[in-house]
């Protein structure tokens, strides 16, 4: 028989829900559900006291653990040659508009625009940089995927994506709004060259990421819905290849490791590296840092914070079958249910 009347317990257990449970637990139940709720607050506890980056990575460890973040329903995707080739970590002068990165047979430029700014006359943007240009992306990858049409229903779409990842859906000129609409801006400005090359003939494609965008509509506050766009419309060069080559990627992944770039980028590498493995592969240091080392003057430095990240990674996803060594990295072919992916069916 359960009891329903609230019970007196210690300091030991102090989160809502958790004496929720207890009031709720059958009472010869209830020292058994006693010691559950106080491991679990003393988990909440050590989890709250951490750096704001390290609970992140602890709160999607447990989340997945406990609820099984494999679940179809956290799927999201991205364009393949985007999880290889990546986009700027930082912001680039305005006057630098043109990016280039290769990984294997895979080739990305990408080229700054402009658009029409309120007075009627053309504003350079910047190139597309950073943590939220890649979580854009993955976002209207993932909502073009799921719906099937390479127009995007953004209004209510995007806040709930934000909240997601973990972000309040903030205004004012700091608010997360406001940061997500630059990055916006920018990647409805640029032009993406796609290139593709089998070992005996190439392929490129030039499109745009959004072929029409609203900006004027945006508003620095968040109660103001109207003035959200309320559509953007991929190219349908971009969205044919979307189409053929959607990396899965689950949400949990992108909340963990939402704040660095370099970050989602690795595992958008692991993700598409254990999709296509069949045998292990070894990759050298200095292979490692012709991708991941760029803005590093030291060797020795971007090894340190290479292994470091790939820690951080694992810890959240530890069975990735990823080793570091003397002589750089063996990645083995593995399931991407390491990734919390589940197998398609």
């Amino acid at each position: 028989m359960l009891n329903s009347q609230p019970i007196l317990v210690d300091t030991q257990v102090r989160d809502p829900d958790l004496l929720e449970r207890l009031a709720k637990s059958a009472e010869f139940t209830r020292k058994l559900e006693y010691d559950r709720c106080v491991t679990e607050q003393a988990r909440r506890d050590a989890v709250r006291a951490m750096p704001s980056v390290r609970r992140r990575r602890s709160e999607v460890k447990h989340e997945i653990q406990e609820h099984g973040g494999g679940s179809r329903d956290n799927l999201r995707h991205i364009h393949s040659v985007l999880a290889l080739c990546s986009l700027p970590y930082t912001r680039q002068p305005l006057d630098k508009r043109e990016w280039n990165r290769t990984q294997g047979r895979m080739k990305l430029s990408v080229v700054a625009g402009k658009l029409m700014g309120a007075d009627g006359e053309w504003v350079d943007q910047p190139l597309p940089y950073g943590s939220r240009a890649r979580l854009l992306l993955l976002h209207v990858c993932s909502e073009a995927i799921r719906t099937n049409s390479p127009t995007i229903d953004i209004e209510d779409s995007l806040c709930g994506f934000i909240r997601a990842l973990g972000f309040p859906v903030t205004g004012g000129k700091n608010g997360t709004i406001n940061s997500f609409k630059q990055q916006i801006n920018a990647l409805a400005a640029c032009t993406l060259h796609i290139g593709a090359w089998d070992g005996e003939k190439g392929r490129t494609i030039k499109a745009s990421p959004f072929s029409s965008l609203s900006v004027e509509m945006f508003s620095a506050s968040p109660s103001q819905r109207t003035l959200w766009p309320t559509q953007l419309n991929l190219s349908l060069d971009f969205y044919d290849t979307l189409t053929k080559h959607a990396l899965p990627v689950n949400i949990h992944a992108a909340r963990a490791f939402a704040n660095s770039p370099r970050k989602l980028d690795i595992i958008l590498w692991l993700g598409y590296r254990l999709h296509s493995l069949k045998s292990p592969v070894a990759i050298p240091w200095e292979k490692l840092a012709e991708q991941w080392g760029e803005n590093y003057a030291r060797f020795t430095n971007f090894k340190r914070d290479f292994a470091s990240e790939i820690a951080e990674i694992k810890e959240v996803f530890p069975k990735l079958p990823i080793t570091l060594g003397e002589l750089g990295c063996i990645i083995a072919p593995g399931s991407s249910e390491v990734l919390a992916i589940p197998k398609h069916k």
